[in-house]
């Protein structure tokens, strides 16, 4: 487990459908453009330019990491409150949960079991879930029972 890609409220940026689908299909699509020569005809397509510098972006740098790392939203209201409070995870905080997570546990339903994983088993299991996971190529665009 990349420790780098875990997020304040709990998610495992690892897990994300960027990482996970769309950061491999960026670069299977700049390698067979660049093999068919688009390298060198980009610059004759209206913004191929910036399409090929935002596609070889994602292949060199990658979309993002996490929040902590600067990723993400920067008006989070999870990211701003965790950071005031020097928490790395909400689930270690003696707040959580709170009102900032309505919206969060509405879009990723899985995130209140995880969070009670880390709160009561501890980092341990939490990394355990989050590399079942990944080794099956889930993302939290899927639905899944814990």
């Amino acid at each position: 487990m990349n420790k780098e890609y875990i997020a304040y409220c709990g998610l495992y940026c690892g897990n994300c459908a960027v990482k996970v689908k769309v950061e491999p299909a960026s670069k299977i699509l700049y390698e067979e453009m660049k093999k068919a020569g688009f390298e060198e005809i980009i610059h004759f397509i209206p913004d191929g330019d910036k399409f090929w510098s935002f596609l070889k972006g994602m292949v060199v740098d990658g979309v993002c990491i996490s929040c902590k790392d600067g990723s993400g939203n920067p008006g989070c209201k999870v990211r701003i409150c965790a950071k005031e409070k020097n928490v790395e995870m909400c689930a270690l905080c003696e707040s959580y949960p709170c009102e900032h997570f309505a919206d969060f546990f509405e879009g990723y339903p899985i995130l209140e079991h995880d969070n009670s994983v880390f709160k009561e088993k501890g980092m341990d299991a939490w990394s355990k879930l989050q590399d079942e996971r990944q080794s099956r190529g889930f993302t939290y665009t899927e639905k899944e029972n814990k």
